[in-house]
């Protein structure tokens, strides 16, 4: 198990545990009060502790030594479990955008009580503590699951926002008898599922790439090109592609060096470069590099 396994994964108990709870409060919350956009951030939190739990086991899976199956290791399983709670977030945003637009085809609805609101402003502060928390956590270990889980955590901080704004328009209505007013609940519920879906679909674009297998830009292999040309010698870098995989970084690279030196002698500078990466740059795993006389 890597050394960063373990933070990521209390990290992800933490949150689990947190939206067990959450999901309680709110769905109690939402029935006492009557709240719909309370239930429905209710079923937002209830899908962070289905993608905490999917985070979990790809945590566990990506931590997995190098097999003969899988001979880069088994870090995309994030990448995997990223796609799969980005999915749950669109899922979840198209049921509470249904069950909200249901609310203008029925009868008039009555405003929530004030017990909706101290839940949502809990819930509000909880989530942007554990989205701070997981995002830091996640950009310092290179987890692009625990990132994609920081910002669930987000998303539903931004979803009880915007319910915590429709409930507090609805109550005000309820007040000055505002019909248009009370409708603002069932409002929030859109505007919540816009931000869900909005969220869910920027995780599966990010996560694609990595499994796709998308290369590095140039500006951020420069790092690395500097790393390769201080190896004595490297007399030239013919080509250098370097690839995410999960938590770590795959290189592969091609040099050019003295045509008349030996094959041991290649051999060293390529295990130098080799060591070199892997030495300087804690975030890469392996690489692999191809030997090529330089000619001009």
């Amino acid at each position: 198990m890597r050394e960063n396994s373990r933070p990521i994964i209390i990290a992800t108990w933490i949150g689990i545990v947190v939206n067990i709870l959450l999901t309680i409060l709110k769905a109690i919350g939402g029935l006492l009060s009557g709240s719909r956009a309370l239930l429905a951030d209710a079923l937002h939190s209830a899908s962070d502790v289905v993608g905490s739990v999917v985070i979990l086991f790809a945590v566990k899976i990506a931590n997995k030594p190098p097999d003969e199956e899988h001979p880069y290791g088994h870090g995309k399983a994030e990448n995997i479990a990223s796609v799969i709670v980005a999915l749950l977030l669109i899922i979840v945003g198209i049921e509470i955008s249904i069950s909200s637009i249901k609310v203008f085809f029925g009868e008039v609805p009555q405003a929530p009580g004030k017990l909706a609101l101290i839940i949502l402003i809990a819930s509000v502060i909880i989530k942007e503590i554990l989205f701070y928390y997981k995002y830091w956590l996640g950009n310092k270990y290179k987890s692009t699951a625990l990132i994609s889980e920081a910002w669930h955590h987000r998303s539903d901080s931004l979803s009880s926002l915007a319910a915590l704004a429709g409930v507090g328009l609805a109550i005000l209505g309820d007040k000055l008898q505002a019909t248009f007013l009370v409708y603002g609940d069932a409002v929030a519920g859109i505007i919540v599922s816009i931000i869900v879906m909005k969220v869910g679909y920027e995780l599966v674009k990010t996560s694609s790439s990595v499994i796709l297998e998308e290369v590095l830009s140039k500006d951020e292999i420069q790092v690395y090109q500097a790393t390769v040309q201080h190896v004595d010698g490297v007399l030239r870098i013919d080509q250098l592609l370097a690839r995410t995989h999960g938590s770590y970084i795959i290189i592969d690279i091609k040099i050019s060096v003295d045509p008349n030196i030996t094959v041991k002698s290649g051999h060293d500078i390529a295990l130098y470069v080799k060591q070199a990466l892997i030495q300087n740059h804690k975030e890469v795993e392996d690489v692999l590099v191809h030997i090529n006389p330089y000619l001009d």
